[in-house]
């Protein structure tokens, strides 16, 4: 098969009756029906449907050793279409993958057991409704909304290059391995997945594969409803090696198809798979009651019948079965040893090389990283957080070379570019600047599947189009991965450009969302403690909010040390002691005004505190006491300042406190103009000030 020459014959290579391969097959199968029923919850008809290519690749082909599954070098299985969460348990089962702790050392016991698969969809469980990072060993990724593995696929592939081409040396192949992802007529729906591909191709990234699952049947029915593309056609155009597999039964062609994959050096590979959803169902194979929910008793007594299995046996392994993975799969622990081998010879030749391999693998940053970031001497006119954030990015980046990343068409705005780094190109996988093109949810989503290999990845947008990455921030906070997204243009700062470019509901949107560290300094030395928060940081995503408009430099002779921002709240004026009559609260651009609001009230005999507020997520770490040495509760006289919506700043105002916020979108209009129809003028917050202090 060619890239000219895709499509396959209808054939007659099926599994035969009776041979090992087909006992495997119909074991994943029965073991989703049966998980299915018992937990009366799930998706059995895909599962069943996928059940041949998925045993033939995992047991011909996927380079993954079960007994050491966080082995760097291992091929990637993504399944993207996670409601089929089944098929990824059987297969971890059946291959005997052993399970890791936090720290990645193996506990002895299985990745999933047959407990486990017995307790499908249960409280605690190891086999969640979908696949869940972290939850499970052996699963890459985390997945669910459909498309998402596809664009965090995209990713991995990048990593891959990346890293090989960073690391490999003649007789020293540290990188090569592949990606593969199961995705379904649903995934080729959604725009990220179009977005993944695109990218995909125009870097030409021949070591990723996409199987994609046509079974015609989404939830509604039919796929004629809403989707009569040729899929395969928008995949030449993209770029991708395509190849069409007229039945899923005919393991013969699959297995062509993945060798031409491996042949493919310069595209990624796209293989269209015909399937019948629910294949088996004396009634529903091949229709949209296949999809979800409990098959009942005898539509799962007809499907075993059908494969020659005890009709009346539920969670049935035959040994033979699960030897023969696990035989199959063994073939990988030479491979993997080997490789160890090479890497402890490598140390030796190349001991730089070797200690930043070691480090990076650890999930740990260089020691001394930190002594590389700036210090800012106080400037009255000051920056744009934006230009600081860059200038912290190109100074610790020589300290920290697995630092990689890009922006949507936007790195000379939002400063996300390393100087002299190169660019991530097609062939020229060395740069680390990527161009990711007006593809918001497809970055982010790619983001993450490179902060899931090894890399500390970042992005880089305007904060108003944070709503197009939306899902790939949540993701990234439920699976606990330390991707760094920063979002610049953070306000009605943006001026001119008027109220679709200008972000209002967006903090208070991101600090709703749990295990999300949201941080928005106030000055340029807090950009730089904000840079070292999100690079410290193990198992929390970070966003970083810059401004367009300048901020002051603050006078840290007058005013106490950016570390506070670590900690997310902290004490900014210099105090000698006693109890203040007001707490002004502010973050970004509005730090200086109310630093400035604060020295007019104080001219009056008011004694006033400014609290820096950059990370409502950071401050909530901190114990009791230390919160309440920052906002003491005896003080209710507070005005918390910030050019966005008033939501979530309750918790710090209290109930007599005031807010300087919006309530509607903003405006087209110089920035000064913008200000003072939005009240944030230093004559309105001495205003409000008053009101509070009665």
């Amino acid at each position: 098969m060619t890239d000219t020459d895709t499509a396959t014959r209808p054939s007659t290579h099926v599994v035969e009756d009776g041979s090992i391969d087909r006992l495997a097959i119909d074991t994943i199968r029965c073991l989703a029906m049966d998980a299915v029923q018992k937990a009366n919850s799930g998706h059995p008809g895909t599962p069943m449907s996928l059940a041949p290519i998925a045993e033939t690749l995992w047991t011909k082909f996927l380079r993954y050793d079960p007994k050491a599954p966080l082995w760097p070098n291992r091929d990637r299985f993504i399944l993207s279409v996670g409601h089929a969460s089944m098929l990824l348990y059987s297969l971890l089962h059946l291959s005997g993958t052993i399970e890791v702790d936090e720290h990645g050392k193996p506990t002895g016991n299985p990745a999933v057991s047959l407990d486990d698969i017995k307790n499908f969809r249960q409280i605690g469980s190891k086999t969640p409704g979908h696949p869940e990072y972290h939850d499970t060993t052996g699963v890459e990724t985390t997945t669910g909304p459909l498309g998402a593995g596809c664009g965090n696929s995209v990713g991995f592939a990048i990593a891959e290059r990346w890293l090989a081409s960073h690391f490999n040396r003649d007789g020293f192949e540290i990188f090569n391995h592949d990606t593969y992802v199961f995705s379904s007529d649903g995934d080729m729906m959604e725009g990220v997945a179009s977005e993944a591909a695109s990218i995909a191709g125009h870097l030409k990234l021949s070591n990723l594969c996409w199987v994609y699952d046509s079974n015609d049947i989404t939830i509604e029915g039919s796929t004629q409803l809403a989707f009569d593309e040729n899929v395969i056609e928008r995949f030449k155009a993209y770029g991708w090696n395509t190849i069409l597999i007229d039945d899923a039964e005919d393991t013969v062609a699959f297995a062509k198809a993945i060798e031409t994959f491996k042949a493919t050096t310069d595209k990624p590979t796209f293989i269209e798979v015909r399937s019948v959803i629910g294949i088996g169902f004396p009634t529903r194979a091949g229709t949209h009651k296949a999809h979800s929910d409990a098959p009942g008793e005898e539509e799962i007594r007809g499907a075993k019948k059908s494969y020659g299995w005890p009709e009346d046996e539920s969670f049935r392994v035959p040994p033979e079965a699960k030897q023969h993975f696990e035989d199959a799969m063994a073939k990988n622990a030479p491979t993997r040893e080997k490789w160890e081998a090479m890497v402890a010879k490598y140390r030796e030749a190349h001991p730089d090389l070797g200690k930043e391999l070691d480090t990076m693998l650890a999930g740990k940053l260089p020691e001394g990283w930190d002594k590389a970031l700036p210090h800012f001497d106080a400037d009255e006119k000051g920056m744009a957080s934006r230009e600081a954030g860059g200038k912290v990015l190109n100074a610790i980046a020589p300290s920290v070379p697995w630092l990689v990343g890009g922006a949507a068409d936007l790195a000379p705005s939002t400063k996300t570019d390393i100087k002299d780094a190169g660019s991530f190109e097609a062939h020229s996988y060395g740069g680390r600047n990527l161009h990711f093109g007006i593809r918001e949810h497809g970055m982010g989503a790619a983001a993450n599947g490179m902060a899931l290999s090894y890399l500390r990845a970042y992005t880089g947008t305007f904060f108003v189009f944070s709503d197009y990455m939306r899902p790939t921030l949540r993701l990234a906070a439920i699976m606990r991965i330390p991707t760094i997204f920063v979002f610049t243009h953070d306000s009605i700062g943006v001026g001119e450009d008027g109220p679709t470019h200008q972000p209002i509901e967006h903090l208070a949107s991101l600090r709703a969302m749990p295990n999300l560290d949201t941080i928005r300094p106030g000055d340029a030395n807090e950009v730089a403690y904000a840079w070292k928060a999100a690079l410290e940081s193990v198992h929390t995503p970070t966003v970083l909010v810059f401004s367009r408009q300048a901020m002051p430099t603050l006078d840290r002779s007058r005013y106490n040390s950016a570390e506070g921002t670590l900690k997310g709240g902290y004490v900014l004026t210099k105090e000698d002691g006693g109890k203040p009559d007001l707490i002004l609260i502010a973050t970004g651009t509005e730090l200086g005004l109310a630093a400035k609001a604060a020295e007019a009230l104080s001219e009056g005999g008011k004694k006033v505190r400014v609290v820096s507020m950059p990370s409502f997520h950071l401050f909530e770490k901190q114990d009791q006491a230390y919160k309440d040495s920052v906002l003491p509760p005896s003080v209710e006289a507070r005005v918390a300042i910030e050019q966005g919506a008033e939501f979530g700043w309750d918790r710090y105002v209290g109930l007599k406190g005031k807010t300087v916020t919006m309530a509607t979108f903003g405006a087209s209009a110089p920035l000064a103009d913008l200000q003072k129809k939005f009240g944030f003028t230093l004559d309105n917050v001495v205003k409000v000030a008053r009101e509070v202090m009665g």
